[in-house]
């Protein structure tokens, strides 16, 4: 039978599909440790304060010191896998990740823990560039939106099974400051459990290939057909490398020098790379997932409440993305990401004006009236829009609308400006929250006017991508 007769086979066709969905779960486990590394942070607050006698700014410092390991994993690895190769640097993370997660748990200070989050910050970095960019270069381009949402969807389950895990464990023994196995304090083990995802990651990616296009950037073009020939027809396989071989024929070899250029220091693409990833954060969606439990506590609700509350967010930001997954492929990246923001603008406004009822009676704080629910409602629908939309898209644009020549330095660059900004807006909440002036809802009316502004950029600055092979992205 020749190839064009089996390129339209169905069997062959399923096969190939279900090949890629498999290497995209293995790709998208580095996204469930993310989003694990990043939520499990959330139960152990009152512990890490306790264990290590810590007030807010340092409080502050424990929790967000992965975030500086993010931006430095984030900005290595998109170099580093332009010259090791993609799967290399996930193997790396996975690595990374099994240290901090049982470095966390056996920490008996506050400096001994920062090192340990920053190597785990390093993994999660790494991860949140690698995955993507790893998906977008296998995917076929009219799934490719779809599959690189499962990233989101893996980062969100992550998240949902570090509060579910903490929740449970926190549940177990009363409080995460008690004993649970073998004498050790509960917080310690809800870092502990990530041990077992860990290993399932490192040991899942010594079975899947490396990124054609990265092979065909290293002069391996017969590896690249190898790798395509699993995921289409020869034919479809072979016109493919030479598509991605005229991309970068006129070009040197990708550097993290790709993302620089013009008189605005970075070149225009990178610019909106920049700016994508950055409001991904200055919303605020990490407060929620870090501090979400110090936050409901803030306004009256008890520690298991606040945790329990936790793991409702988590559900509903799974049911989220889900909706972002049925439509980005449909409606395009683009719409998705300006309804979000204006979602963001008016749920966050809510939370800011309930938080600003907030009233103190016999030493407690608490929500009066109606004000309570509205707040979990708002907050719940703020998690909603966030990933339905920007949650999951931000990634997915990042990872397909640089050049082939720009992607890893534009990633490079995006990710480290990511992190920073991460690290910026959970370092200084908890200052907020002590700031009396400020408080709740000084913090959360940020938050709101972070994302009124990106409801213009996204119309302004960002292209849509949907359905663009990533040979026809340009700069």
């Amino acid at each position: 039978m020749s190839d064009a007769a089996t390129q339209f086979n169905p069997a062959n066709a399923d096969t190939r599909m279900t090949q890629v969905i498999l290497i995209t779960a293995v790709a998208t486990i580095g996204g469930f440790l993310f989003g694990f590394d990043s939520g499990v942070i959330n139960g152990t607050v009152d512990g890490l304060r306790a264990a290590f006698n810590s007030e807010s700014i340092g409080t502050g410092f424990n929790v967000a010191s992965m975030l500086l390991g993010c931006a430095v994993g984030a900005a290595l690895a998109g170099t580093l896998s332009d010259k090791f190769g993609r799967r290399t640097m996930m193997l790396v993370a996975a690595v990374c990740f099994i240290i901090s997660a049982f470095g966390s748990g056996i920490a008996h200070s506050s400096p001994e823990f920062v090192v340990y989050r920053v190597i785990g910050g390093l993994a999660v970095g790494a991860a949140s560039v690698m995955s993507p960019a790893y998906i977008s270069e296998v995917a076929p381009s009219k799934h490719r939106g779809r599959l690189s949402t499962i990233q989101q969807v893996a980062i969100i389950t992550g998240l949902f099974v570090a509060f579910l895990s903490n929740y449970f464990i926190a549940k177990a023994t009363g409080s995460s400051l008690k004993p649970w196995a073998f004498g050790f304090e509960a917080w310690r083990w809800m870092f502990w459990i990530e041990l077992v995802p860990a290993f399932i990651f490192l040991l899942a990616l010594l079975f899947i290939p490396e990124s054609p296009r990265f092979l065909v950037a290293k002069g391996e073009s017969e590896r690249a057909v190898g790798v395509l020939t699993r995921l289409s027809s020869t034919t479809a396989a072979k016109a493919k490398v030479l598509e991605i071989e005229a991309s970068l024929a006129n070009d040197h070899k990708p550097s993290i020098n790709d993302a620089f250029g013009g008189t605005a220091v970075f070149k225009p693409i990178v610019w909106v790379g920049i700016g994508l990833a950055t409001f991904q954060q200055l919303v605020g969606i990490n407060i929620i997932f870090y501090y979400g439990a110090v936050l409901w506590q803030a306004v009256g609700f008890s520690e298991s409440d606040a945790l329990l509350t936790n793991v409702i967010s988590g559900a509903v930001s799974i049911l989220a993305v889900f909706v972002a997954l049925a439509l980005i492929d449909k409606v395009g990246r683009k719409p998705l990401l300006w309804v979000g923001s204006i979602g963001m603008t008016v749920t966050l406004a809510i939370v800011a004006l309930c938080f600003s009822q907030a009233v103190t009676v016999d030493g407690h704080v608490g929500l009066p009236g109606s004000y309570g629910i509205i707040a979990l409602l708002a907050a719940n629908g703020y998690v909603v829009f966030f990933n339905a939309s920007w949650g999951p898209v931000m990634w997915v644009a990042l990872g397909e609308m640089f050049p082939n020549q720009v992607r890893g330095a534009g990633l490079a660059v995006s990710g480290f400006f990511q992190w920073i900004a991460n690290f910026g807006i959970t370092m200084t909440f908890p200052i907020m929250l002590s700031v009396a002036w400020i408080g709740l809802t000084g913090a959360y009316l940020f938050y709101a006017v972070c994302a009124l502004i990106s409801i213009f950029f996204v119309m302004k600055y960002v292209r849509e991508t949907k359905g663009l092979e990533l040979e026809e992205m340009t700069e």
